[in-house]
């Protein structure tokens, strides 16, 4: 088993995996190029691991080390500790979790080896916000939703702060990618599944009352379509559903947070 080898410069190569994590576009490219991604803490990091991601490094800020002794001593792969100054010097803030690991990159399935399985599935459409990615996944696991599917431009979901938001639900829910933006909805209607456009429109129909046709209807497939924040979904894929469902206001407010939007759909919906 690897041991611990203690790193007082932040310029060590064998701390690259760890360079600036709050450089949001620095992130996405090293990451996605090296087939990596960070998990933050004791917890996400056993989550990771127990999914079956592969440990390329353990970085441990060395006031913490510890507290997560046991987990060091575990970790198949190297462990470098350094002073918390070094830490905050390489990563870009204070590391107060204690621990961060570099993970592999597990190759991620074709949308259709999750679908049928599946019978509640949420499908993403330009969401690009990681903590509202990483929030949505936690609504889905936490209410029993089967697998979510991205659109090409959704942000990406083992991004470090998406991991962490969703308390490692990311490393637990099934997902997969669409290759095809604009008929990426096809593959989900022909395994079955009745398409729900989430929207503000108050012509659309009241969430409550599909919920409750569904309940009458337990064997029923559905996929919740959610749209990005903002403009929320499409034209083109709410065209594509079957129909449109709201979450009705009231005080004359209009729509809600998309994660939070997400989690009340959810659960209507479970």
């Amino acid at each position: 088993m690897p041991g611990q080898d203690l790193i007082a410069n932040a310029a060590d190569p064998r701390l690259a995996d760890y360079v600036r994590l709050t450089d949001v576009h620095l992130r996405r490219s090293l990451e996605v190029a090296q087939g990596l991604f960070i998990a933050e803490g004791e917890k996400v990091i056993r989550r990771a691991i127990a999914a079956g991601y592969p440990v390329r490094s353990l970085l441990v800020a060395s006031d913490k080390l510890p507290v997560i002794a046991d987990l060091a001593a575990d970790i198949p792969a190297p462990v470098y500790v350094v002073p918390p100054e070094v830490a905050e010097q390489l990563t870009g803030y204070r590391v107060h979790r204690g621990a961060l690991a570099s993970m592999q990159r597990l190759p991620l399935p074709p949308p259709g080896t999750l679908l049928p399985a599946a019978r509640r599935i949420v499908v993403l459409e330009d969401i690009v916000d990681h903590t509202n990615v990483g929030a949505i996944f936690r609504c889905t696991a936490a209410l029993g939703f089967d697998a979510v599917l991205l659109a090409p431009r959704c942000a990406d979901p083992l991004y470090r702060r998406a991991v962490r938001v969703s308390m490692g639900a990311v490393l637990s829910v099934p997902y997969a990618r669409l290759a095809d933006w604009r008929d990426g909805l096809a593959e989900a209607r022909t395994a079955g599944f009745r398409l729900l456009a989430l929207t503000p429109d108050p012509a659309a129909t009241p969430i409550s009352a599909v919920a409750a046709a569904a309940e009458r209807d337990p064997a029923g497939k559905l996929a919740l379509l959610i749209g990005g924040e903002g403009d929320g979904l499409s034209v083109r894929w709410l065209a594509a559903a079957d129909e449109a469902v709201r979450i009705p206001m009231s005080r004359g407010v209009d729509s809600l947070n998309v994660a939070s939007a997400a989690a009340i759909a959810c659960y209507l919906l479970s």
